[in-house]
């Protein structure tokens, strides 16, 4: 595939979101799809929908948001933009970051942020600077099918996130 500029989806965020969950930037099935995490072996949907108790993965994707919204959990990436070839985070290159800061002041009922995986991670926290000492951080494996840790410890790992999420 060739190596173009990519371009992350608009945030998925309202004034009760609580927590933000960030990725680096969409994978290629995703952008084809418009859609967050739309490859079929990530495990997103499934993860988020054990911790919230709702099986998202059944349900039409704008009603998988509204879900999310319901829940008080709001999505974004933290790559605006960049070239990358493929999907893998290690080839994303002459990257543009998402206004983190911004959003987070537009929007001042989130008081967690977490990360789905390493590069959202490392990424994320540089972008938010010094604001990251005033919220929660959960930094998550990633829910991508690259990612080759075990379900189980995916689900794990993701579980905390339900302490986050509880008003």
């Amino acid at each position: 595939m060739a190596d173009t500029r990519k371009r992350c989806f608009d945030p998925v965020v309202d004034a009760d979101t609580r927590l933000l969950i960030l990725g680096s930037l969409p994978g290629e099935k995703s952008l084809a799809h418009s859609q967050y995490y739309a490859h079929p072996q990530n495990k997103f949907w499934m993860l988020l929908g054990e911790v919230l108790g709702v099986d998202l993965k059944s349900l039409p994707y704008e009603a998988r948001l509204a879900t999310l919204l319901a829940h008080g959990v709001g999505l974004w990436d933290v790559v605006a933009q960049a070239h990358r070839s493929g999907s893998l985070d290690s080839n994303i290159r002459n990257r543009d970051d998402n206004d983190l800061p911004g959003l987070l002041a537009r929007f001042p009922a989130i008081r967690a942020i977490a990360f789905n995986g390493g590069t959202a991670a490392k990424l994320g926290i540089k972008v938010l600077g010094g604001q990251a000492p005033h919220y929660r951080i959960v930094e998550l494996p990633s829910s991508s099918p690259a990612y080759t840790l075990s379900y189980a410890e995916k689900q794990k790992k993701w579980s905390d996130l339900l302490s986050v999420i509880v008003k």
